[in-house]
């Protein structure tokens, strides 16, 4: 053996490792390496990052380590090199309502860019991306993305339902009890009852919230395997699903089957698909444009609408139902609304996906495994079929006009044929907003304008679950519209209208609004308008003066300066941004 030999671990020279691992020169950076315990065997193998957003600041990811030592696991066992990290969170719930939800999207762009300068910095290999709370799951595919690194992407799993008064409930039933509470419809005993037993334990909000909302799209858009999002946070099943993961980061890495080679318009079209089949969240438009822009795949807004009006809802879940992901999972999970889509002509089945298997060859992967029973044999109240659907048409509906020329976006979770014209109650934040609907003020007709919210108002474009779940509460699901630059959570439910472009503070015509214009939403004419004429639109679009930011330095202001339009998807990618 030559004395260069010593120095070389066999490593596959396809794999970028080599550039901290290989060679005469790299002794010190092996010495650092086996200082964590690593050895020879792990020096000559692929190294797999396994980003860790876990975190004691919610239940969503409080288990993550865990998850991720299962992967790990996977990974070891392999043959692979497991490098773990940590990146930031932020737990929507517990924000929400507050100044600190600015926070939320704002992480969903730090999570993307900490796992790519650690992906790079490092010269991982591949990656197992874990996520928990609603940002970490954009923000971890975003990374995968955006190094085209071989990458699988883990949920953490979902929490599983409280039980209150023989019930199932999850945290948007409390969000909603204050609302209820304000009005006396709901006394103190019951809604402290309801606080204690909606979070039983570990796992992400268990409706169709923004968590499960982008789980499932995982699996649409091929990043994750099928079957992989409804296993619970504290099932077993989640445990095998992430040690299967690491070993599938392997396989990725040694067939050199990278995001590019997975990602395609058809990915996101079934990506789209799907969420408006299960009336997954609002988020899911953001996050998907968002997506696509770092895959390089042409989407637009209007896409949402398209596919929606083709598209029937066909899982009744929360927040427009009354069952959660584990109802789903408990069927088959996310795979039994894909097939039924597939079969109807509505999915493409030829998309690929991280097992190398297109997405019907992966269908019936799993049912010749027995993971997947076939579809005569379900019986579910909240599933139905394509020819006879829950609605004809899908949740996710885009709203122009011209109060948002650029769209806005609104998930039903009642009345397909909603229309209501009311006069707007204008508020410049949502503090005072929610200080109106709880100090009893709100009436039959109302149309609550909430602005200077967007993502560059805010800034970070807060969710308003408080405020939404305050209104139908107060029992005004059906009778009192509200529109925002900002967003909603996955939870919310009514007529509630968000992501409204142009945002305010750039002087969309949301801005110009005044006290008592009256606002027309109309869902079958896709219509968001005020009933003022563009000459008057125009004389005080001409007075309209920018606000001052809210904040002129730190994290806050920074995004503020480099956000996006939502109807961009609100990216700060400097190669995806277009204002």
């Amino acid at each position: 053996m030559s004395s260069d030999d010593v120095f070389d671990h066999g490593k596959d020279e396809r794999l970028q490792s080599r550039d901290v691992t290989e060679g005469a020169e790299r002794a010190p950076h092996r010495a650092m390496f086996r200082a964590m315990g690593f050895d020879d065997d792990d020096l000559g193998s692929p190294m797999i990052g396994v980003p860790n957003p876990a975190a004691d600041i919610t239940p969503c990811n409080v288990h993550l380590d865990d998850v991720a030592d299962a992967a790990i696991e996977g990974v070891d066992d392999a043959g692979g090199m497991p490098i773990e990290f940590g990146t930031i969170t932020i737990s929507d719930a517990i924000s929400m309502g507050t100044e600190g939800m600015k926070a939320s999207l704002i992480s969903r762009e730090l999570i993307a860019d900490s796992v790519e300068l650690v992906s790079f910095g490092e010269r991982m290999d591949g990656l197992v991306t874990v996520a928990g709370c609603d940002k970490n799951l954009p923000g971890m595919m975003m990374a995968a993305i955006r190094t085209d690194l071989p990458s699988v992407f883990l949920y953490g799993g979902s929490i599983m339902p409280g039980q209150h008064e023989g019930r199932d409930v999850t945290i948007v039933q409390v969000f909603e009890g204050v609302g209820s509470y304000a009005t006396g419809e709901m006394d103190a005993d019951e809604l402290d009852d309801l606080e204690r037993h909606a979070c039983p334990g570990a796992g992400s909000c268990g409706g169709m919230f923004t968590a499960n909302t982008m789980a499932s799209i995982s699996e649409a858009l091929g990043l994750a395997p099928l079957g992989s999002a409804s296993p619970p946070a504290e099932d077993e099943g989640r445990y095998e699903v992430a040690r299967r993961a690491g070993e599938l980061a392997l396989e990725c890495v040694e067939k050199d089957r990278r995001p590019s080679d997975i990602l395609s318009r058809k990915s996101f079209e079934n990506a789209i698909a799907l969420q408006t089949a299960i009336g997954g969240s609002t988020n899911g438009v953001l996050h998907l444009l968002a997506l696509a822009g770092e895959a390089d795949v042409d989407l637009e807004i209007e896409d949402f609408d398209e596919i929606s009006k083709r598209t029937p809802k066909i899982a009744d879940l929360q927040p427009g139902g009354t069952r959660v992901m584990n109802d789903l999972h408990e069927l088959g999970g996310v795979p039994v609304v894909i097939r039924r889509l597939l079969e109807a002509g509505m999915f493409h089945g030829d998309a690929e996906t991280v097992t190398g298997r297109t997405i019907a060859e992966e269908l019936a992967h799993l049912e010749e495994r027995g993971e997947l029973p076939a579809d005569e044999d379900l019986e579910a109240d909240f599933l139905y079929s394509v020819d006879e659907p829950k609605e004809k048409e899908g949740a996710i509906k885009i709203l122009e006009g011209n109060l948002a020329p650029d769209g806005a976006v609104l998930k039903v979770t009642g009345d397909d044929a909603f229309h209501h014209e009311g006069p707007a109650r204008i508020f410049e934040d949502e503090e005072n907003a929610m200080a109106y609907v709880q100090e009893g003020h709100i009436e039959s007709g109302d149309v609550i304008v909430i602005r200077n919210e967007g993502p560059k108002g805010g800034p970070g474009m807060r969710e308003m679950l408080g405020v939404t779940a305050a209104v139908v509460g107060a029992g005004h699901e059906e009778d009192v519209a509200l529109i925002t630059d900002g967003r909603f959570s996955g939870g919310t439910r009514g007529p509630m209208i968000g992501h409204v472009a142009p945002e305010a503070f750039v002087g969309g015509p949301i801005g110009l609004l005044e006290e008592g214009d009256t606002v027309t939403v109309d869902i079958p004419e896709r219509r968001l308008e005020v009933d003022v004429d563009a000459d008057e639109l125009a004389t005080r679009r001409d007075a309209w003066e920018q606000p001052e930011p809210v904040y002129d330095g730190g994290v806050l202001a920074k995004y503020c300066r480099d956000f996006d339009s939502a109807a961009n998807g609100a990216v700060t990618n400097p190669r995806l941004t277009r204002d």
